[in-house]
């Protein structure tokens, strides 16, 4: 695609969303005042304009969306139109480009949007098909960053190549939030190799796997990884002078943010936000140096689970971080050979598309009874086998968006 068409595309979207010369302003919530002073800085998790607004305040900084948010939206119907007049402009690609190319646009449209009514931040998310591309992810993180260089962040995979990416992008000073992180040893790599602006532990998901599987009760699992996580990503900043801030992601429950008060960014549901002011008391502490007990059942084998992976960094991994990072690799498969190379198997696990598609096929919660031995053998992990979960169900999501684009468009 040329440089006229990104330059279309770019005049295209600016055109539909125009940006107030002065940003609205909001009061002051005093329940979320004295969270925000335990030093937790206040996300929304929402696409969702409306309930949005019921909720905003001056405490609240951003919002972020991804393909799952953003298809809720689309699928309203609110952006029917748009879409017509986007395609106008796309004469002469393939049908695929054409839908990708308005996925895009359709996620800067939104996001000026919320920048908009908010004069927040927002997070906005990359087409799936880019996940393994490292040339397309930056090119296409460049062009958001274009549209509005002081409001988006730009999330990017945890992938092979997706680290690659993060690493020249933020060479570039763009914004970028690293997401589908489940684990310390996921954002230490993350933080000392590419240092993005924001890395996650999406600790609902890692609560719902020892739940869901009849592992223990799953309390917790999420909250001690987060934890962890936040103190050796703050450690890593502070050595190195590149900040990553960790986000407490994928919050389920009222008492997640009692408990993690004081992780650097909270990405909080409309709904976790709107029961939290009639739940909780509004008197916060922070909890940063908190170490949280994971309870199993009777009879669930620890040595199947390797739970220690989610929130320590052993000293192999260390050392084999210290390498990548000064030794980076120009491609995923390099990233991944180093890493097999360095005895670690179970970080970026070499499976089959039949594997990978038993995954796709469970969602967000892979079973952990067909992968119980691999993780003892140290084949894969709870964590690479959620990162996994996890894009798969953005892809599915993503397809649902391109389907509905298909259908106005041909």
């Amino acid at each position: 695609m040329g440089e006229g068409t990104v330059e279309k595309i770019k005049d295209f979207v600016l055109e539909e969303v125009s940006l107030p010369e002065k940003p609205p302003s909001f009061p002051s919530d005093h329940f979320w005042k004295a969270l925000k002073e335990t030093g937790t800085v206040l996300w929304l998790d929402t696409g969702d304009i409306e309930a949005a607004g019921a909720l905003w305040c001056g405490e609240f900084t951003a919002l972020t969306t991804n393909n799952t948010l953003l298809n809720i939206e689309v699928q309203k119907g609110i952006y029917d139109e748009l879409v017509k007049k986007a395609e106008a402009i796309l004469k002469g690609l393939d049908l695929h480009e054409r839908m990708v190319q308005i996925a895009f646009i359709l996620n800067a449209v939104h996001g000026l949007n919320l920048v908009k009514q908010f004069g927040a931040k927002v997070s906005v998310e990359l087409h799936t098909d880019l996940a393994h591309d490292i040339e397309r992810t930056i090119s296409y993180a460049r062009r958001f960053h274009q549209i509005a260089p002081e409001h988006f962040i730009i999330k990017v995979p945890y992938t092979p190549e997706g680290l690659i990416a993060t690493r020249r992008l933020r060479e570039e000073n763009i914004a970028v939030n690293f997401t589908l992180g489940f684990s310390a040893r996921h954002n230490y790599l993350a933080t000392l190799f590419a240092y993005p602006s924001y890395v996650n532990v999406f600790l609902g998901r890692l609560n719902s796997y020892v739940a869901d599987n009849r592992l223990g009760d799953g309390m917790m699992v999420g909250e001690k990884a987060t934890l962890s996580s936040q103190r050796w990503v703050s450690e890593l900043s502070k050595k190195t002078g590149r900040v990553t801030k960790q986000i407490a992601a994928s919050m389920r429950s009222t008492d997640q943010l009692r408990d993690l008060a004081g992780v650097d960014v909270f990405t909080m549901p409309v709904k976790v936000a709107e029961a939290a002011k009639k739940e909780l008391p509004g008197s916060w502490k922070s909890q940063i140096e908190r170490e949280y007990k994971v309870t199993l059942f009777d009879g669930v084998k620890r040595e199947s689970l390797k739970l220690l992976k989610l929130w320590n960094v052993s000293e192999k991994e260390q050392g084999y971080v210290r390498v990548l990072a000064g030794n980076p690799p120009s491609s995923g498969k390099e990233l991944v050979e180093m890493t097999h190379d360095s005895g670690i198997h179970d970080l970026f696990p070499r499976l089959s598309e039949e594997e990978l598609g038993q995954i796709a096929s469970n969602g967000k919660i892979p079973l952990h009874s067909r992968w119980e031995a691999r993780i003892s053998r140290g084949e894969v992990a709870v964590d690479s086998l959620l990162n996994l979960g996890g894009l798969a169900s953005f892809v599915s999501s993503q397809q649902e968006l391109d389907e509905r684009i298909r259908g106005i468009i041909t």
